[in-house]
């Protein structure tokens, strides 16, 4: 446990999901103030990870990047945060990394990863997050987990896809199956 004087919000499902205002790195080598109220009107999918230059995150981001295509068709904005500045983010973009076809987000007061209830406060970094908030900005969807395994870019698609649906969706469900109906 910890002793952190930090207070998180209660981060509810089918609740308003935070706001933020960030500065972001854009694939077009441009900078940019980036916040969720841009996004009303679509679907948006926030992805924390704990620091650029790291060995699991470019796994990660570089599938984000390469699927983008297939959440903009379904009209859903992918962005990715972490507590790293933009000129980091710059710098991984044109280095190792390679381009990256959605805004990175820098997080470098750790609001938008307290907020998010994804900051570890001893690391001054966020555990991998994703969050999938509808058009209205309603958080549906949240999974946090250990920095050591990166996230499933085919399960985000399968979960927002269901959530598209508004129906009851079975376990392991997959576009073009039955829904449960309402």
């Amino acid at each position: 446990m910890c002793d952190c004087e930090y207070e998180y919000l209660d981060l509810q499902i089918g609740q308003s999901a935070p706001e933020f205002t960030a500065q972001a790195y854009l694939a077009s080598d441009q900078f940019a103030d980036i916040s969720l109220e841009d996004y009303r009107g679509k679907w948006t999918v926030l992805f924390f990870y704990p620091l650029d230059f790291t060995f699991v995150c470019p796994t990660e981001i570089k599938e984000f990047s390469r699927r983008n295509a297939e959440f903009m068709e379904i009209n859903a904005q992918v962005l990715g945060v972490s507590v790293d500045s933009v000129y980091s983010h710059q710098a991984w973009c044109k280095g190792s990394l390679g381009p990256v076809n959605f805004p990175l987000l820098s997080d470098l007061t750790r609001e938008i990863s307290s907020a998010y209830q994804v900051l570890i406060p001893e690391k001054g970094m966020a555990l991998r997050g994703t969050f999938i908030i509808d058009p209205e900005g309603i958080l549906r969807f949240m999974l946090v987990h250990d920095n050591s395994i990166g996230r499933s870019v085919d399960e985000t698609l399968r979960v927002l896809k269901a959530l598209q649906t508004g129906e009851l969706c079975p376990a392991s469900w997959h576009p073009g199956d039955s829904t449960l109906g309402k």
